[in-house]
């Protein structure tokens, strides 16, 4: 648990799933945050459900008796939290206080204690879905408590118009506060496109490397033709079948560093409801990085990207195709479309765009 930043005005428990610093949800959400609450005298204090050890082994195949140890852990440290909290004005939940049961921290939080919950999220994670090495939790994740969540809550926080409309079903306090990044600390950097050795690349987790099927044709098609890298920076190597390929390793310390190896940044999706949750991240760094963007219509994507100006929306394959060929041979193209995006993103999805609107959930 991270020590209380203490405060003469308002407190804030924090509810989440792991510690500081690892989760990129967490990261982007609510993390960048923290060093600027305290300027506003917000005092703080951050509660994980899992510990470090726990956060490593529950997305690892096996180890079923380990992870179960874990989640008992992470009971007790949330029926600690109930007493702890008590002194704290509002308790801002970043999906649900624990990963499987109902509501029940939820439920003692908001009807016993009388906190006030902010409550924020940024996928649909109403819908039923699960690691492929935890299978066995869907029978254990009560999907439907997202909604109760949601109707207890005294504001809650999305990151796109359609979380908002799922939310706005069961609570009129809804705002939508895009998934950002810190581009004064963090992503302060911007590509240099005149810069030989041409790569494309990708950035995820391994949930989400299955979406790197749709563009693969694309991509060995491509590299007939054109002398390029394809990069991808996650936490598992999908060994993908290409000429020219890297895999980075995620690292928290160098992943901005890492990313702007990169010329030209992939966001394909499926068209379905849980990429309809989706708050653009991958987009979002890439452009802050002045790397332009080649993304699927889906959802919020078609938000943050203007089509042909800051990065190209593509569906089909020839599409696709086109838009990074495109890229491919035109320096200043890449060098126009990258300055766009970097404007875009400071203005609209950045921590120093949006500071006041996460400080104003805790009035």
């Amino acid at each position: 648990m991270q020590s209380a930043k203490k405060s003469d005005n308002k407190r804030v428990y924090f509810l989440v799933p792991a510690p500081l610093g690892i989760s990129p949800g967490q990261r982007f959400r609510f993390e960048h945050y923290l060093k600027h609450l305290e300027q506003k005298n917000i005092g703080y204090t951050i509660s994980s459900f899992y510990n470090s050890e726990g956060w490593q082994i529950i997305f690892k195949k096996g180890g079923f008796l380990k992870k179960i140890g874990m989640v008992l852990s992470g009971f007790g440290r949330r029926y600690s939290d109930l007493f702890r909290m008590r002194d704290y004005d509002y308790v801002f939940i970043y999906r649900e206080a624990a990963p499987v049961g109902p509501p029940l921290f939820e439920w003692i939080i908001a009807k016993f204690l009388k906190k006030k919950i902010i409550y924020d999220f940024d996928d649909s994670i109403w819908v039923p879905f699960s690691s492929q090495y935890n299978r066995i939790t869907l029978y254990f994740k009560w999907f439907s408590k997202i909604a109760v969540i949601c109707r207890w809550s005294y504001k809650v926080s999305v990151g796109n118009d359609y979380l908002l409309k799922f939310s706005s079903q069961y609570n009129q306090n809804v705002v939508i506060i895009p998934t950002v990044v810190d581009t004064k600390d963090v992503h302060n950097q911007v590509k240099d496109h005149s810069a030989n050795s041409l790569a494309i690349g990708w950035t995820g987790t391994f949930s989400t490397l299955k979406y790197l099927n749709i563009v693969l044709p694309v991509l060995q098609k491509l590299q007939e033709r054109f002398n390029f890298d394809f990069i991808v920076i996650a936490d598992k190597d999908p060994e993908l079948a290409l000429k020219k390929y890297k895999f980075i390793r995620w690292n928290k310390e160098t992943e901005a560093a890492d990313i702007l190896m990169m010329h030209i940044g992939l966001m394909p999706l499926d068209n379905d409801e849980v990429s309809w949750g989706k708050c653009g991240l991958k987009a979002i760094q890439y452009m802050a990085l002045g790397i332009p963007p080649v993304v699927s219509p889906v959802g919020v994507n078609n938000v943050i990207i203007d089509n042909g100006q800051n990065g190209f929306i593509c569906n089909e394959p020839q599409e696709w195709e086109a838009a990074l060929e495109k890229l491919l041979t035109e320096i200043p193209l890449r060098t126009k479309m990258g300055a766009a995006a970097r404007v875009k993103i400071e203005s609209d999805y950045s921590v120093k765009a949006t500071l006041d609107n996460f400080s104003a959930l805790f009035s």
